[in-house]
């Protein structure tokens, strides 16, 4: 949430999540900029003025928010004497692709990710209808330059030098479709994007929203192994969503804060696979076995429950690109220096006896720093029950992704 007054007090608060090893809170975090003399040449997200920071667990996580109010105290007295223009301005420093710009996640992710004060450039690849979109939102006042890529021809030039790539292409589910009934076309277009990833920004953080994710991040795996530049650190399902839906039901069934709510998704990314451990809720509360069972039903088919909502209308594609702008700006926060960055995602694991898994992760800034373990320890009688339950459909669906990019043959175009 992005709240701005053009007065002689400016606030504005960005509500995040920060993860630390003893679980999560989630508080708004407030920036005050008192700024009379400069407000003329206020522009989106740059300000300048003194900062007061108000939170408990901010954006920034707790210890980097102390260190971050210490050093803006010191950097302030220093800079009283030579201006306050550069008080407090967070740096427009890197580079963001989203391929799949034009479709249903891709243009409310490419807004919320052109709010980001860490965006440079935004990078928009679609096959078509991409440039209206980035007139659109070039129009917004916030740092990010932003360019268009329209087809095949020009993908490359679209990864060439960013840092995060971000892949929501794909054709959505409708009413009585599975994330498996995606899997032909969806597949087809992760191996061709990732493919051109591969060839031309190898380094970058890469975020796989396509569905079936479970299947769909093992093809980009093998991609990137047969093209010789794998790096298990860098490549991330994007499962925020399934956490961001636990925490909202747990939230309303609860009646807690829905700031402060926070609750570990492990296993995978559809049906049965995604396993909230209700048992692990920060704060911590008590749950009846009716409530675990309806809960954890619910945020097992909150997609589903979408998809009908919609009635052919659509997918998940505002909370969706809501939950991937938060895992963004997550990866963003720590490519930038921030050691207190936790989410949960879809990695390469030793955690089970499956390559890949969801599960809560320290992301540094050469990607997964630690994939945290507690998480799985302690797990109550039906959660144990319901791991074992998934982990057959969630390996099927991991030899089906390498099967399929381990097959010669012509990737579709996209």
């Amino acid at each position: 949430m992005l709240k701005m007054a053009a007065t002689a007090a400016t606030t504005f608060s960005v509500a995040s999540v920060s993860y630390g090893s003893q679980g999560s809170k989630s508080k708004p975090l407030n920036f005050r900029f008192n700024s009379p003399n400069y407000l003329k040449s206020f522009s989106g997200l740059k300000a300048a003025g003194s900062v007061r920071c108000e939170s408990e667990a901010s954006f920034f996580g707790q210890d980097s928010g102390a260190a971050l109010r210490a050093s803006v105290a010191v950097r302030a007295e220093k800079q009283n004497k030579e201006g306050l223009e550069k008080c407090f301005q967070p740096q427009a420093s890197f580079k963001v692709a989203i391929l799949g710009a034009a479709g249903g996640i891709g243009q409310p992710l490419s807004l919320l990710i052109k709010m980001s004060p860490l965006v440079s450039a935004l990078h928009l690849y679609d096959i078509a209808n991409v440039k209206g979109v980035a007139a659109d939102l070039s129009h917004c006042n916030t740092p990010s330059q932003v360019l268009d890529f329209t087809g095949q021809a020009e993908l490359g030039n679209s990864l060439k030098g960013v840092d995060v790539v971000v892949i929501p292409a794909g054709v959505p589910r409708k009413p009585g479709m599975t994330r498996d009934d995606l899997f032909n076309i969806n597949a087809s277009i992760v191996k061709t994007l990732i493919e051109a990833v591969a060839d031309n920004c190898p380094d970058a953080f890469i975020h796989i929203i396509s569905n079936p994710v479970n299947s769909t991040v093992p093809i980009a795996a093998e991609i990137l192994k047969q093209k010789g530049v794998y790096n298990p650190k860098k490549l991330f399902g994007v499962t925020t969503l399934d956490v961001v839906r636990a925490n909202t039901f747990v939230a309303q069934k609860k009646n807690l804060k829905l700031i402060d709510v926070d609750v570990p998704v492990i296993g995978g990314h559809a049906g049965i696979t995604i396993l909230p451990l209700l048992s692990k809720t920060r704060p911590s509360v008590s749950f009846t076995d009716k409530e675990v069972d309806d809960l954890t039903v619910r945020i097992q088919n909150a997609g589903t429950e979408v998809v009908e909502a919609k009635a052919g209308a659509g997918s998940a594609t505002l909370s969706m690109a809501y939950a991937a702008a938060r895992f963004v700006e997550s990866s963003l926060r720590a490519l930038d220096g921030d050691s207190d960055v936790y989410e949960c995602s879809y990695v390469q694991s030793e955690l089970t006896d499956l390559p890949f898994f969801a599960s809560r992760i320290k992301i540094g800034k050469e990607g997964v720093e630690a994939i945290i373990s507690s998480d799985l320890q302690g797990l109550t009688e039906y959660e144990t029950k319901a791991l074992d339950a998934l982990k057959p459909e969630l390996k099927s669906s991991i030899e089906k992704g390498v099967t399929f990019a381990q097959k010669k043959e012509t990737p579709a175009s996209v």
